[in-house]
């Protein structure tokens, strides 16, 4: 081959390659626009979970996240996050705090609670806020690309919920069977006895996101809720140590609490 043509088919393959790089470029670009405007779209829905009492020091004390399903008014949360309230009969003090509302937040009440799966439907008592759209969980596969938004560190940053992104890493029953009987609780053999499978998700979350909405990055619709505590006491019984991994409750589940509602 001459000289020429050598120098000819280099230049061709760069410019070949200069636009296969300017297209990935693009679509990369395409997919954190989209991505944003999703975020942005999700965040007026999440809200924070807590208590307010005057005589309480802090006034305001945080609880877990919450999201906005249905009419506006009906708010998503696990239910250990509403149960150290209903342990001391406190519910009056119950409350929603949202960057729309005064500091005080505004008054909740409790709907329906799923002890079982640790969900729990609240309602407010202030205008509607934009839902989210509750999705099949049960058509998730592993390896579709999530994202959950909520509080992770509690109230710190203020009424900003804050955003983890990754993919379901797994699916999985909550529980299975312990090498040793000896830790094997009455809670655990209920569960032993009715399994279900969780969503194990790539992300890291802080007990602070407990209740905060797993959402698919392709439809935008909620798929399961984080869940920090109740899951990882279960699915980690046997475990002295606990792992890095994010477990969320499907959101089946919360379709078959909202049936039990009046």
């Amino acid at each position: 081959m001459k000289r020429s043509a050598k120098i000819l088919n280099f230049a061709l393959l760069f410019v070949l390659l200069s636009c296969f790089s300017a297209k990935a470029d693009e679509i990369d670009a395409a997919e954190d626009a989209r991505l944003s405007d999703l975020i942005k779209k999700i965040k007026p829905s999440i809200v924070a979970v807590g208590t307010y009492y005057f005589n309480d020091v802090p006034k305001a004390a945080y609880l877990g996240t919450g999201f906005v399903i249905d009419n506006g008014k009906r708010i998503v949360t696990n239910y250990h996050v509403v149960l150290p309230i209903l342990e001391k009969k406190k519910t009056a003090y119950l409350r929603i705090f949202h960057r729309n509302f005064p500091d005080t937040g505004i008054k909740a009440g409790i709907l329906a609670v799923d002890e079982f799966h640790d969900l729990a439907v609240l309602e407010h008592e202030s205008e509607p806020l934009p839902p989210l759209t509750l999705g099949e969980s049960s058509s998730v596969k592993e390896g579709y690309g999530v994202i959950f938004t909520g509080y992770p560190v509690g109230l710190v940053f203020g009424l900003n919920p804050t955003t983890h992104s990754g993919i379901v890493s797994g699916i999985a029953p909550l529980i299975k069977p312990s090498p040793s009987a000896r830790i094997i609780d009455g809670d655990l053999i209920r569960h032993l006895n009715t399994p279900y499978d969780i969503l194990q998700i790539d992300a890291s979350a802080l007990p602070g996101n407990s209740g905060s909405p797993v959402i698919l990055r392709s439809s935008g619709q909620v798929v399961g809720v984080i869940n920090m505590v109740f899951v990882k006491g279960k699915k980690e019984h046997a475990l002295s140590e606990p792992t890095g991994i994010t477990y969320a409750i499907p959101s089946d589940f919360i379709k078959a609490l909202k049936k039990s509602i009046p």
